[in-house]
Formats: C-alpha cells, structure tokens, sequence
C-alpha cells in the first residue's frame, strides 16, 4: 500500500490525454513545484548539494501512468502486501527542479537499492527478488519497461519532464513470511563522464597503463608462493582493477545511461534522497498452476521475419523456446500462432512434436495451467496430417497433462462454410479422441443463416449449433457491453454439467471506458479486465497475440503498431534489441498489469473458498474496486483495501 499515493497535493484535477482513450495521469499539464521548495541558483555541483534540493522524488502506485508531466507529490514510505509467490510492483517518479548538467539534459541521477531484510536475518535479493526497470513512453505513453543495472544505475532526466522506475518484488514460495525492510537511494551525480571517455589525455591513458601493469606485475610471480601471499595479491589486483573499470574510459559499458559513479557512503548518506520501502510477505502461497488458464497467442511468423530466423531451423526452436520460458513468469500459458485463409489457425504450445522429451517438459511445467495441441504438423514432415493428429492424440492422452490440452481451430468463424470447416475438423478429431477440448472463439452466429431473429439471440443460440463440436466457448467480452446481466443467457444454453466451459477474450473491443489492454487507457482499467472475468464466472481466457506488431527485418526495428487496430492492441511485451543490446522481450506495464490481475483473482478465489463467492462479490462492491465495465475504480486505493480485507480475514 503507498501512502497517500493517489492524493494530489494541490488538489487540481490532471486533464486526460486528448485522442487517447482513457487518459492516464497529468499528460500536458503544466509543472507546478511544491509549496516550500526553493531550488538552488547559479552553477550547482552535485556532490555539494542535496538532491532533494535539484530533483523532486515521489512514489506512484502500479495502477499509475506516470507521464512526462506528472505533478510532484510529496515523498512518502512505500508499504506493500504481498505473498509469497506473488509479484507486487510500485513506481518511483523522478523530476527535476532545475538543471545541473549541459548538453540539453537537467542532470544524471544514479539509483541504488539495497536487500529486503527481515529482522530475523531473512533477505529479498536485489537482483534476483528486486528489480528496476525504467518505465519508456511507447507513442507518448509510458509503456515499456527496460531493465535497469543493479544494485546500482543511472537514469539521465529531461528539463521539465518526469520520468519513472518501475521497482518489482518477486517474493518465492518459500520466503519466510515477515516485515521486510530496505531502501532505494537517488543521488544526483554529475553527468560529464561521457565527454571524459571520448576525449582521454595523455596523462589518464599513463595512469591507467600503470594500473594494468602493476596488476600484471602483482600476479605474474605467485608461482610456489604460500597460499596467504596469494590471496593477498589477488585482492589487490582486483582493487586496481576495479579503479580502472570505474574509470570514465569505460563508462558506456556500465549501464545504458552512462558511468556509475560510485559515491562514497559519506556522500551518499548526507546529500541522497531515500525511499523507505517495507513489504509485508503474509502466509498465504498463490498457486503455482494458475486458477484461472490464460492462454495467450504469440505470431511465430513474427519472431521469424524480426529474428530473421528460419521455420524449423536451429535458431528457431531457441526463440521460441525463449519466449515460451519468458511469458510463464507472468502466470499465462502461452500458444505460439499463424493464421491461414478465412481465420482458421495453427496454434500450439510446443514447436517440438510430442514424441520429443521437450514436449513433456512443457506440458507438464506446473507453471502451465493449459497447452494448445496442433492440428497439424508444425514443421513440415513426410507424415501426413491425419496421420500426424492420430499418433499425436495417441500419445498425449496417454499422459498426465492431458487434461490441460485443448484445440484451437478457428479463429470468430463467420459464415457456415466457416462453421462447416471447424465442425468437420472437430469430428475428425474427435473421431480419434472423443474427449478432446475444442475451443473455438466467437462473437456471433453464421451471418448467412441466422440462428435466431436477432444477432444476440444468434449469438446465444451458437453452443447449440456447434454441439459437440467445441467444448470451450469463448465469447467477445465487446458482445456483453456492458449489461452484466447477459452473461446468464450466454451460460445457460452451455451444459456445463457435461463439461462445457464458457471462457472470454477481448480484443479490437470492447473499447473505452470498458477494461481491455489498449495503450492509453487507465492502469486500473488494464487491470480490470481479469476482476470482469472472476465477477461474471469465466472459467478461461484468451488474448490473441502477445507480439503482433508490424514485421520488421532486424530485431532493433521500431516498433509499429498495426493498422486498423487501437494502439497497443496485439502487443504485449518489445523485443529487448529495440532498447539495447539484450535479446531478451521488455514487457509493458500492461502486461504487468494483467499479471497483477490474475494475482487478484487468487486473493479472491482465497476469500469464496472461505466465505462464499457470494461474500466475495460484496467485497468487490464494498471495496469500490469493480461493480461492472463501466463502474470500477479509477484510483489504487480499493485494491489495497481489498487485498488488505483479505489479509485480515484469511491469514492463519
């Protein structure tokens, strides 16, 4: 929970984004300074003055967009609830005051953070529990997440612009529950170490000759030395060394935003701005296999035009690999995809064919809550493809995991030639394996042979025309508006006591102010979309494409977003490439956001296995977090009061 972290101190109303739904936070709003602050005059030297004096630091909660013209706030303690394997993340807002620096920036401020410790010696590891990424706008809007060094980093502020870190905190399943205290410290530093390397003298290049050389002489002759004198040596080598890695000559390789200037603990702890981070780890464990599957897509043909990577190859199976390893950690199955004529689609969850070991290790990966099966052969083999579905289902149900399988075969069918195809494909698949899932997705009947007087009423009428042909409806989300009340006609033509199931998706729609994942719109409307499908009693859901922005040829191509679509929409995470020379995606905020939304449906689901489901749509509507697609909150503060009512009443 952040203290005051949704409290404008001037109580001014921030206008949102013009042209963009949603609006986010304070876009084009004119800096106002806080009451009392009186920046410094004439020429500032960072290591004389302290930064609380040359740049505003606040916190922001997750939910937050925090744009280039975000208001200071006052800096307030951040305390947060999590619990153990769960993610909470929080925002740090940085502004300068004024300009200490030339070269059109304000300044360089460099960021370091210590261990999360319990008083009973337990630790949080930066690095490994804690991380920074800096927030970066994607068409304006604070989206993408680019890593951050640690324990130490520099971020290179903007006259009269905010920037942000986005601070996580993974807590593992086994992390004894407890207070865990640390801190964030930002230091204003000068910012010249860049123009140093491009023009070293003389004298420097002798200095660091000098050091090279007595490191040299130091380890040269420690042959039959006793082992003390040896480690002895080593110490001081590596002291000389590390000056000279410290030195401005190698300063681009420290971070992407320039040198590391480690500040002596003197410095740092006189003239630094702190932020006081405590987080409440509680005895409850989320589920290592999701409650709720999410299956979401990733174009294949995507990584193979952007990593210019061949179907098939090598190269291929490791990117695809990577992906599939890198999205589990938001508790989402993911499919790769490709579409062909009329909608229908390959989809499946391993590129390796199910006779191959790789194959188990997916499928039964705990982390994985479903698994796509193809209809075909992913990579083109001598076998042919009735042949291929019969082996592959033989194998698989054969398995433990089987009953997290599924097939999806059509993409919105459309007419009842569409309709006819997946029928035909389900029976063949069926014939092989009568307790096969299909899933198919929709947003109405056949166009050429209404099923009913009205398209709603044909959209309803669809699980009977496709029985038993798909066992997973998922249904447009955009379809329901927002009349809740509709989901009980969809749901009751499913026989879900013969195990149908009734899953939803969004999309292109429905559009603001309904929750969906357009860039843009509100953090706390990303994250609503998971409180819809836990109010309205989905058991699935699925998002068509995690990284389907336009192709490009180069990994490090911009990212263009498709056209015809909503910004944002299709596009998830960013190859690293785009941002530097690390290979692996950056998320976006929205993904973070849809992670933190399952989280919430595993607190919930906690609350009805102990007070009934009836109960925990009270809490829903007693906290003000979600009422309906056009009446949840807006501010941060009813998710903290939710998931704190849930601490309360269900911890041991």
């Amino acid at each position: 929970m952040l203290k005051n972290s949704a409290e404008n101190p001037q109580g001014v109303v921030v206008p949102p984004v013009e042209g963009v739904a949603g609006g986010g936070t304070a876009y084009g709003w004119n800096d106002a300074g806080l009451p009392g602050s009186d920046p410094p005059k004439g020429s500032i030297d960072p290591a004389e003055a302290p930064t609380a004096d040359l740049v505003h630091v606040w916190c922001m909660p997750s939910t937050a967009n925090v744009g280039p013209q975000e208001t200071p706030r006052h800096l307030e303690p951040i305390n947060l609830l999590a619990a153990r394997n769960e993610r909470e993340s929080v925002q740090i807002a940085l502004r300068p005051k004024v300009s200490w620096a030339s070269s059109g920036i304000a300044g360089v401020v460099q960021v370091q953070c210590s261990d999360l410790c319990s008083t009973s010696g337990d630790r949080l590891v930066v690095g490994q529990s804690l991380t920074l990424r800096r927030v970066v706008p994607i068409l304006g809007v604070p989206d993408a997440l680019v890593p951050l060094d640690l324990p130490v980093s520099q971020i290179t502020l903007l006259p009269g612009e905010t920037s942000a870190v986005w601070v996580s905190i993974d807590v593992p399943n086994a992390q004894p529950p407890g207070l865990y205290e640390g801190e964030i410290v930002i230091t204003a530093t000068k910012a010249e170490a860049e123009s140093a390397s491009q023009c070293l003298g003389k004298d420097e290049k002798h200095r660091l000759y000098t050091e090279l050389r007595n490191c040299l002489d130091t380890m040269e002759p420690i042959d039959g030395k006793p082992l003390h004198e040896v480690v002895e040596r080593s110490k001081s080598a590596t002291t000389s060394l590390r000056r000279v890695l410290l030195s401005s000559l190698f300063s681009e390789f420290f971070s992407d935003n320039g040198a590391i200037d480690m500040m002596d603990e003197d410095a740092i702890s006189n003239l630094s701005a702190r932020v006081k981070l405590s987080l409440t780890v509680w005895d409850f464990i989320l589920p290592t296999t999701p409650s709720l599957p999410a299956v979401f897509g990733i174009s294949d043909t995507v990584i193979e035009d952007r990593f210019r990577v061949q179907h098939g190859s090598d190269e291929w199976y490791e990117a695809l690999d990577q992906h599939f390893k890198w999205l589990l950690q938001y508790k989402i199955s993911p499919y790769f995809c490709r579409w062909g004529d009329s909608m229908r689609v390959l989809t499946y969850t391993c590129p390796w064919p199910v006779d191959h070991p790789k194959s188990d290790e997916y499928f039964s990966d705990p982390r994985l809550a479903a698994y796509a099966v193809p209809y075909s052969p992913v990579v083109p083999s001598d076998v042919a493809a009735k042949e291929y579905l019969k082996k592959e289902v033989e194998i698989l149900r054969t398995k433990p995991h089987w009953k997290k399988a599924y097939f999806y075969l059509w993409d919105e069918p459309l007419n009842m030639e569409q309709y006819d195809s997946l029928r035909n494909m389900a029976s063949e698949l069926h014939a092989y394996a009568p307790d096969a899932r299909v899933l198919t997705t929709y947003y109405s009947g056949p166009s050429d042979a209404p099923l009913a007087p009205t398209p709603f009423e044909s959209f309803v009428k669809v699980p009977k025309f496709l029985r038993p042909h798909t066992q997973i409806y998922c249904t447009s989300e955009w379809v329901l508006g927002n009349r809740e009340d509709l989901v009980k006609d969809v749901t009751a033509e499913l026989l879900l006591q013969n195990g149908e199931e009734w899953w939803t998706y969004v999309c292109m729609g429905p559009s603001d102010p309904h929750p969906n994942w357009h860039l843009g719109m509100r953090g706390t409307q990303h994250r609503a979309v998971m409180w819809r499908v836990w109010k309205e009693g989905g058991t699935g859901f699925l998002y068509w494409g995690a990284n389907c922005y336009e192709k490009a040829k180069v990994p490090s191509a911009e990212i263009r977003f498709r056209r015809g679509l909503p910004p944002g929409d299709g596009v998830l995470f960013y190859p690293g490439a785009v941002f530097s020379s690390s290979h692996e995606p950056v998320a976006s905020v929205r993904l973070e956001r849809i992670l933190s939304g399952l989280q919430d449906i595993e607190y919930l689901n906690l609350y009805a296995s102990k007070y009934g489901r009836d109960e925990g749509l009270a809490l829903l509507e007693r906290t003000g977090m979600y009422l309906g697609p056009e009446r949840y909150t807006f501010e941060h503060m009813p998710i903290d009061v939710m998931r704190g009512e849930i601490f309360n009443t269900c911890r041991p």
